[in-house]
């Protein structure tokens, strides 16, 4: 029995997840048995055959041996998504890392997300947000108050004016904006209104009937 445990991922033919026992984090097989000596202050699960831990020097990512990744140590590590990972360095700024451990681009964000489907949202240190592609270059030169990863080929975006949903160019595909709005779901996307009404739109803002 662990203090706590988390979910298996695979990890090449065999299931992998973290635990903790007392103040020691590792990960185990499927018998319970840990598959590396090392031990760590806290772990995660296993992403594309990496998993982010926290030791005594800061947080990397290990490989199924529990070794190191890279050198460097970080004050922040998320999953590896897309063979990209973000990270948060000493002095605050968010990056990615590539699926060496290298940083993937010379920019630095006041945050970042995760990659999905190539493409990631970051915000500047004027607090406004974008889409960059994996090699830091932006998707478009747009910014937004706020600003969501592309579901179904549209984003969740916020304007001075209220939320909508942009394409991959950066434009609003309608005119209105609203309180608050949900990813499209086939072609249909729930929205709220100013004044709280819930309507249903489709990709070209018509009301649905």
């Amino acid at each position: 029995r662990f203090d706590e445990v988390l979910a298996f991922h695979k990890v090449g033919k065999r299931w992998i997840a973290p635990v903790k026992l007392g103040a020691e984090a590792f990960h185990i097989d499927t018998d319970g048995f840990p598959i590396y000596s090392q031990r760590f202050h806290r772990c995660f699960g296993f992403y594309h055959d990496l998993a982010a831990v926290v030791g005594e020097d800061g947080w990397y990512h290990i490989d199924e041996s529990g070794s190191a990744l890279y050198s460097q140590r970080y004050e922040f590590t998320g999953n590896y998504q897309e063979k990209v990972c973000v990270v948060m360095d000493a002095a605050g700024q968010y990056f990615h890392l590539n699926a060496i451990g290298e940083p993937a681009y010379d920019s630095r964000w006041q945050y970042c997300g995760d990659f999905r489907d190539g493409i990631a949202v970051v915000q500047a240190d004027n607090g406004l947000s974008t889409h960059i592609r994996p090699d830091g270059y932006l998707l478009h030169d747009t910014w937004f108050s706020d600003l969501d990863v592309f579901h179904k080929g549209y984003a969740r975006a916020k304007t001075r004016q209220g939320w909508c949903h942009v394409d991959k160019q950066g434009h609003a595909i309608y005119p209105e904006r609203y309180a608050s709005v949900e990813p499209f779901y086939n072609g249909f996307a729930r929205c709220e209104t100013d004044d709280g009404a819930m309507l249903i739109i489709d990709e070209s803002g018509q009301l649905a009937r």
